[in-house]
């Protein structure tokens, strides 16, 4: 079990993420080392991060680059750092491509394995912290990603499951751990990845809290649609119909690629990560978490973060949308490649993390100093982001070149912990409030 409790580590620790807190202050005064500006370097749980769009620099004011790094097998003795009062532990592991989680009201921990077109179904029957239970749910898929449970509440009766080519469901009753029943077609949509149709692949599914609205996202095929490939007028967006598949539409358009949804538990509101687009340099153009709105149009493939143009649509910029560009809520570091988030809804952390969002950072490939590779903490202030958001779980990156685990998959426990799947190593982390610690 790792954890970031009063040691003498855990003082080295916490000294660590004050000189890093201090790092990040002084990137707002324009003292810091220019190297370590939005790197990993500075990552360190509890210290700050905000991205503001008056900062944002000019296109290609840094040559673009490809930096994928190397994964490589979880180092001896690596640790993971949580906040002081939190620990994390080895969930599951020997996973294959483990993407989104969602906890099931009875407590199982339901794992999309989208390279093998897997649904499995991990339980702990003991109480030893680690599933005893591990069972394939349904197999054959096309590149599933996102899940959820109809109707919400306690007593779900399907599964829907989200696969590239358009959204499914099963039957389900709490405890099954084994698909039943024919799958039924809810709606197609436009393929991605391996399948016809290439680009980003993952689609996300959510439900409006009173089930009568079923959310689903689809990103897009190019980067900024420089083909005009008549494939994007069904992508790069959010649709929204009946739970059968029926009055679908479009919710909101101009989203290159949201991969992860979810409805906030007490506004309603739908709220989305949104991968940007590459090729514009190192600090262009910012992810960023978002409400979104009915409607609304957040600017891809012309402009970003309002209107700001993307300089390479030269022959139709499309200048008469440019004042309908939404700014989204919240900037992220950009090339962070933020994947799922999900609301805390448990009881077990600290009162003031209920209903704060939490989000997965994969972590970038188009940047020349590696960020991302952690989970973060959004706070929230009346459904609104208080500003800015937090380091939670970090510790994947081993140097500038080499990373052994990549945030995913997010979902709170029954019991209150916090869930976390990584796609380098192939597991799944758990992180739990210690008893008694404050």
């Amino acid at each position: 079990m790792i954890s970031n409790g009063r040691t003498a580590k855990g003082n080295r620790l916490a000294s660590t993420s004050i000189v890093a807190f201090l790092i990040v202050v002084s990137l707002s005064q324009g003292r810091e080392p220019v190297e370590d500006k939005g790197s990993w370097r500075i990552d360190a749980p509890g210290v700050r991060h905000q991205v503001s769009i008056a900062d944002l620099p000019q296109p290609y004011a840094t040559r673009s680059v490809g930096n994928a790094p190397k994964v490589v097998d979880r180092p001896k003795g690596a640790m993971l750092r949580v906040p002081d009062g939190f620990q994390v532990s080895e969930y599951a592991s020997g996973l294959a491509n483990p993407r989104f989680l969602l906890t099931a009201p009875n407590g199982d921990l339901f794992v999309t394995e989208s390279k093998t077109g897997s649904i499995r179904v991990l339980r702990d029957t003991t109480g030893a912290g680690k599933p005893d239970l591990n069972e394939l749910f349904i197999t054959g898929l096309k590149q599933p990603f996102g899940l959820a449970f109809y109707p919400p509440g306690p007593n779900p009766e399907f599964l829907y499951i989200a696969n590239t080519d358009g959204i499914v469901r099963l039957p389900y009753k709490n405890g099954d751990l084994k698909a039943k029943g024919p799958i039924q077609p809810i709606t197609p949509l436009s393929s991605g990845g391996r399948l016809q149709g290439g680009g980003h692949w993952t689609r996300s599914i959510a439900f409006s809290a009173d089930g009568s609205r079923l959310f689903a996202s689809v990103g897009s095929k190019t980067n900024v649609d420089e083909d005009s490939d008549p494939v994007e007028k069904e992508r790069a967006r959010i649709f929204v119909m009946n739970p059968d598949g029926s009055d679908k539409r479009d919710y909101a358009t101009g989203l290159r690629n949201a991969v992860g949804i979810a409805v906030h538990p007490k506004t309603g509101d739908l709220w989305a990560t949104v991968n940007e687009r590459d090729g514009l340099g190192d600090d262009l153009v910012p992810d960023y978490v978002t409400r979104v709105k009915d409607g609304g149009f957040y600017g891809w493939p012309w402009f970003y973060l309002g209107d700001h143009p993307d300089p390479r649509h030269k022959k139709d910029p499309h200048s008469e949308l440019a004042s309908t560009v939404l700014v989204p809520d919240l900037l992220v570091e950009s090339h962070s490649a933020a994947l799922n988030l999900v609301f805390y809804t448990g009881d077990q952390f600290p009162k003031e993390y209920h209903n704060d969002i939490f989000v997965a950072f994969h972590g970038s490939w188009n940047r020349r100093k590696r960020t991302g590779y952690k989970v973060v903490r959004i706070p929230l202030e009346n459904g609104k982001p208080k500003g800015g958001y937090e380091d939670f779980l970090t510790g994947f990156v081993v140097s500038d070149s080499e990373v052994w685990g990549r945030p995913v998959g997010l979902a709170v426990s029954k019991e209150g912990a916090l869930f976390v799947s990584e796609d380098g190593n192939n597991s799944i982390w758990k992180i739990s409030w210690k008893p008694g610690t404050r």
